[in-house]
């Protein structure tokens, strides 16, 4: 089984693909903790209703965050850290102590780095008139979306998409490919 500690900071819809995928067996998994730098996060909602313990971070600097986060995960079994649209920069410790991967809205390198998170993202592939866009699942290191990719999927953009259809196919997408290859990481645990 693997042991995850899951990050967001939003409404958690990837979350909640983890958390029915578990439930449906179609991924052996365990979210041990789900760990959010925004209060108001309905991700922390989606914790509390399956059982998952939570955690909420200060607003600090990011080498008071990264020891904070590294106090707290000492107190769990953590396999590997999923940031699910999390929206605060990793720190140092932690990526050093940690197996850390994160689900991206393009197709990187393109699209990526700081600033570029959601509908941004979106929007700038339509404004490219870009004829694919996607996901990208890729280990995080010290710098925004420039770690190693580990598995892409893409999805077709029409001419006539707005930023809004192509977050729709790409979300679709997105959650398939993360539960699929969280899966294969469980498969060589």
């Amino acid at each position: 089984m693997l042991n995850l500690v899951v990050f967001a900071s939003g409404s958690g819809t990837t979350l909640q693909a983890i958390i029915d995928a578990i439930s449906q067996k179609k991924l052996d998994a365990k979210i041990n903790l789900v760990i959010s730098n925004n209060p108001e996060a309905y991700a922390l909602t989606r914790a509390k209703n399956s059982g998952i313990k939570t955690y909420i971070i200060k607003n600090k600097t990011l080498e008071e965050q990264d020891i904070e986060l590294t106090n707290i995960l000492s107190n769990f079994t953590v396999d590997l850290i999923v940031l699910a649209g999390y929206l605060k920069k990793i720190g140092p410790k932690l990526i050093k102590q940690y197996k850390i991967i994160n689900t991206h809205p393009s197709l990187l390198p393109k699209f990526g780095g700081k600033g570029m998170y959601g509908m941004k993202v979106h929007q700038a592939v339509v404004d490219a008139k870009e004829k694919i866009s996607g996901v990208t699942l890729h280990w995080v290191n010290s710098n925004y979306d420039e770690g190693d990719i580990i598995a892409q999927t893409t999805v077709e953009v029409l001419p006539t998409d707005t930023a809004e259809d192509v977050a729709k196919k790409v979300q679709a997408v997105e959650k398939i490919q993360l539960v699929e290859e969280l899966q294969k990481f469980s498969l060589k645990k």
